[in-house]
């Protein structure tokens, strides 16, 4: 097996194939004066490793084209972030369910698919392959560990959050919550844990993405308020739109980690053991 990857995946292909033992083969990218874009993979052999995150429409269009470059051999692909799978149903009449459009032209060329902490499994339906949901909750649950606080208590940002904070508690044998939202007035909303006081704890919100942080922020604020020693924030995919970023840390957010499976500045957590883990047990299936 030889590993190719998409520009905004290459610390992370570099990461799967050192945990596969595998060789990385260079891959360059340009464009032609129209824009379109062009990528040359070097030699490949029979089985094929691509890691591609669909992060924007560009990385979209690589990923297509290093399937297609890859034609000769058998297709494994990696996708740590799928792009487009928030419009999973169609709400109005002349709507595209974009999670189905995607993953129909991405199962084109390949064998099987990988992806990372998707938001609703459901979208894995939409595949044309076999394809595997790999969870990166104990890698998160390390790296909350490796932070050494004290009596941290894990937090879900609402109930349907639950299981991934409860897998990540899990590591650590961690107290775990959730976020609720309780409206006081008209104007007035409190946000707080279900069950659990935070007073005097080191709080740890976890989700499987962070976008643009806004309701984080709020709820870290109200934390604060609360007695929350401190609040540290870590996530699957650092999208961090729009500011978000700054914002957290505006709030009084201590930390904010994210993994490599959407690369940035607070990628400290790494989704290659996960991933190498979970294609080894599908070779030995």
């Amino acid at each position: 097996m030889r590993i190719i990857s998409t520009e905004r995946s290459q610390v992370l292909a570099a990461r799967i194939a050192e945990k596969l033992g595998a060789p990385l083969v260079e891959t360059k990218f340009t464009r032609f004066p129209d824009g379109e874009m062009y990528l040359k993979c070097g030699e490949l052999d029979d089985e094929t490793l691509i890691v591609s995150s669909v992060v924007d429409n560009d990385m979209l269009v690589q990923t297509l084209l290093a399937i297609d470059a890859a034609d000769q051999s058998r297709n494994t692909l990696v996708v740590p972030y799928l792009g487009y799978s928030r419009q999973d149903r169609r709400f109005f009449p002349g709507e595209p369910i974009s999670a189905r459009a995607v993953a129909r032209a991405l199962s084109t060329g390949i064998e099987r698919a990988f992806v990372v902490n998707i938001h609703d499994r459901s979208v894995l339906d939409h595949f044309g392959v076999p394809t595997r949901d790999v969870t990166i909750a104990p890698a998160v649950g390390g790296y909350i560990g490796d932070l050494r606080l004290k009596n941290p208590l894990v937090l879900a940002p609402d109930e349907g959050a639950t299981d991934f904070a409860a897998d990540v508690a899990a590591v650590g044998g961690w107290d775990c919550d959730h976020l609720v939202k309780t409206r006081l007035s008209g104007e007035e909303v409190r946000i707080a844990p279900k069950t659990v006081d935070t007073a005097g704890r080191d709080v740890v919100i976890v989700d499987d993405i962070i976008s643009t942080g806004g309701t984080l922020a709020t709820a870290a604020c109200m934390l604060r308020e609360q007695g929350a020693a401190s609040i540290h924030a870590a996530c699957v995919h650092g999208v961090l739109t729009s500011g978000a970023y700054i914002r957290l840390r505006a709030a009084g957010v201590a930390s904010v980690v994210s993994s490599d499976t959407y690369e940035n500045a607070s990628s400290f957590i790494s989704a290659a053991n996960a991933i190498a883990t979970a294609i080894r047990e599908d070779d030995h299936r």
